[in-house]
């Protein structure tokens, strides 16, 4: 059979898997599969160097479906690539298949990250062009390209709708991201029609002043025009590269073809049937994939196969020449951390007074010497947050003016550890998932507490697609003081801990932060969020207090007025913990045996045996108070019914931090009174135990 036949074949069989999974299951979206499939198939079958033996190949090309509603086009690339098994397309969005509405990481083999918020693929990609760019510089040696693959994006109109893509887009450019290629399927509909309607920009104009090469192909089944397209896009260096290629959404379908009918909803029987005729597809049997197609593409696998085994007897020759540098890159693709990266770090002195932010910034410079692979920064927030790496360089594009007076010196070039990503927060979380799905990186982002509403659907993607990413939020409460309401954070924190699989701590001093940053540097199947203060807090002096490793245990006993049962229980987080321990000491002053408990993480400590549990807050003693100066949604858990929080339900205010928290509540004397009701109210005043 004819090459231009077989392709022909191959596209229509990527349509129709994509319409038969969609049918079957009732539910999807046919309409990208439709129209995209000649843009997926050049790409899948001309130039991604893929391995579907070992979907882990370190160098692999990174293709990533930002508009990810259109998962079955994926799904029908994969299964004829022999990533999966056409029992999988037929269970289509159904409970436990690898088949999911939307492509998920790490469920899926081949799926990179877990797409569908629009937007968010874009930011990913760029963080994985930033790896690629990054590990060439440290590892790559002449001779030896061990790191040299593209990242590839198909993207939707509503992915350049969303302001996270712009971000991104920005940065991009700025980095000069040339191994970055994004085919844009510009076919003007939406799920609520025309395009027209909301988004009528000169797309190319924007992205040519973002610093990008922008390159069109009117025909979207024109097959030859998109490979040369493609070419000409990983011939340019300097430059990341968006491909417009015009496409009719749902092309094929008699009826919907070019409609927002066909955007998110099956084509239904007739019209999918249609739709086969009209391009000279079988009617029956569903699923159908003619043998020359199964043949074209296994020939396709071998290929990668191939190009995989060139790349192991590279890879070989360079552990001989460059024997060091083959085993870092391999630990680090591993995600396997350094031996002995955690000993002896920061201890901080006890009397001394440091805030949270600062003591991390110690403990980051101490573990960047031990942890090559940490990389990261924050949204323009360097000298407030403290989240840069000092002495390890910019990651700037090489040949970039040196005359910026940056605070963190050293080089600029792609080997540079720093991230600048601007006040570009909604990027940053993208970018930074990314960096961690890439592999080789450990990722770290900043910005105040307050704005981590900007960056909450990449840490909610993170957490879902089991990605280890830590996210440094600081200015942690209204003590943030004279900025006023809408920089003091009420809400945030326990919003963030409803995240599943999103590890929050909330440190109470200096000590209890490098325990925080050893906890979540060892966390591999997740994100972790420290919680930080902006004001100074008293180091404490643990003589008669447990000790700042039992951080890690999420929740522990912190002190205790004497031996036995205790008659309350005060339980504080950060900052609020040095008010929770004087008001615990003052009420022992007056004979109540009353223990105050440390609870840097509601998700470590939930997560430790019920015995730990019940040992540290026995369910016999009902007198109670919890106290945090933000939302007390969700307290309940650990005070009970009979209990009291003393937590904040309305916004700041400007003025000093210490009046804001008086005014609303969160004070010494409060926490005593609070104590003295719950006592009061179990009539344990008259038990002093």
């Amino acid at each position: 059979m004819k090459k231009v036949e077989v392709e022909k074949l191959s596209v229509n069989a990527l349509r129709f898997l994509a319409v038969d999974m969609i049918e079957r299951a009732k539910s999807g979206h046919p309409g990208l599969p439709l129209g995209a499939a000649p843009m997926a198939y050049v790409l899948w079958a001309k130039h991604l160097r893929h391995s579907p033996k070992n979907p882990d190949w370190p160098n692999r090309d990174r293709f990533i479906l930002s508009a990810g509603h259109g998962s079955a086009l994926l799904y029908a690339l994969l299964h004829l690539f022999g990533y999966l098994p056409l029992s999988e397309l037929q269970n289509f969005r159904q409970w436990g298949s690898k088949t999911p509405g939307h492509p998920e990481a790490g469920l899926t083999p081949g799926v990179e990250v877990t797409t569908g918020p629009l937007g968010q693929g874009f930011g990913n990609a760029v963080g994985m062009a930033i790896a690629e760019a990054h590990l060439a510089a440290i590892f790559n040696r002449p001779g030896f390209p061990i790191m040299d693959h593209y990242t590839y994006v198909l993207a939707s109109d509503g992915d350049l709708m969303e302001g996270v893509s712009f971000e991104a887009a920005s940065l991009a450019g700025h980095l000069r991201l040339g191994k970055l290629i994004v085919l844009y399927d510009r076919n003007f509909v939406s799920l609520a029609g025309s395009t027209e309607l909301c988004f009528t920009e000169d797309v190319r104009g924007r992205f040519e002043a973002l610093g990008w090469q922008v390159l069109e192909v009117h025909g979207g089944n024109d097959l030859g025009a998109i490979d040369q397209a493609i070419k000409k896009a990983k011939e340019e260096k300097e430059k990341p590269s968006l491909i417009l290629v015009h496409t009719v959404i749902g092309y094929g379908a008699p009826t919907k073809a070019g409609t927002f009918h066909i955007h998110g909803a099956p084509l239904g029987p007739e019209e999918a049937r249609a739709a086969k005729r009209n391009l000279g597809w079988p009617e029956e049997p569903p699923f159908y994939v003619p043998d020359e197609v199964y043949a074209h593409f296994s020939e396709l696998r071998r290929k990668g196969e191939e190009e995989e085994a060139h790349w192991n007897e590279l890879f070989s020759r360079y552990e001989r020449a460059y024997p060091e540098l083959a085993r870092e890159f391999s630990r680090r693709m591993r995600g396997e951390l350094p031996p002995g990266w955690d000993k002896g770090l920061p201890e901080f002195s006890p009397g001394t007074k440091i805030s949270t932010r600062k003591a991390s910034e110690m403990v980051l410079q101490a573990l960047a010497e031990r942890i090559p692979e940490l990389m990261g920064g924050s949204a323009d927030l360097n000298p407030s947050c403290f989240t840069w790496l000092k002495g390890k360089g910019d990651f700037q594009a090489p040949g970039k003016k040196k005359d910026v007076q940056g605070a963190v010196g050293g080089p600029w070039d792609y080997s540079g550890r720093n991230i600048h990503f601007g006040v570009r927060e909604h990027a940053m979380g993208a970018i930074a998932l990314g960096l961690a799905r890439h592999g080789g990186i450990i990722p770290f982002t900043g910005t105040f507490l307050v704005f981590s509403d900007y960056m909450r659907p990449p840490v909610r993607l993170s957490a879902m697609s089991h990605s280890r990413v830590v996210f440094v939020f600081t200015h942690d409460s209204v003590a943030v003081g004279e900025d006023g309401p809408t920089h003091q954070p009420v809400e945030q924190l326990m919003n963030l801990r409803c995240i599943p699989n999103l590890v929050i701590i909330r440190p109470a001093d200096a000590n209890e932060v490098r325990e925080a940053w050893i906890a979540a540097l060892r966390r591999k199947e997740g994100p972790t969020v420290l919680i930080l203060t902006r004001q100074d807090l008293p180091v404490l002096d643990r003589t008669g207090l447990a000790g700042p490793e039992n951080l890690h245990r999420g929740g522990y006993i912190l002190w205790q007025a004497r031996q036995g049962k205790p008659v309350l229980i005060i339980i504080a987080t950060g900052s609020e913990v040095h008010l929770a321990l004087e008001a615990g000491k003052k009420l022992a002053e007056e004979g109540i045996n009353v223990r105050v408990v440390a609870m840097p993480s509601f998700e470590l400590f939930l997560s430790q045996p019920e015995e730990y549990r019940e040992e540290v807050l026995p369910r016999s003693v009902r007198a109670r108070v919890a106290v945090e100066a933000g939302c007390p949604l969700g307290w309940e858990r650990f005070v009970g019914l009979d209990g009291e929080v003393l937590g904040i339900s309305q916004f700041g205010a400007s003025a000093p931090g210490s009046v804001v928290l008086e005014r609303l509540g969160i004070s010494f004397s409060s926490v005593v009174e609070a104590a003295k009701r719950v006592l009061a109210h179990q009539g344990s005043h008259l038990d002093r135990g």
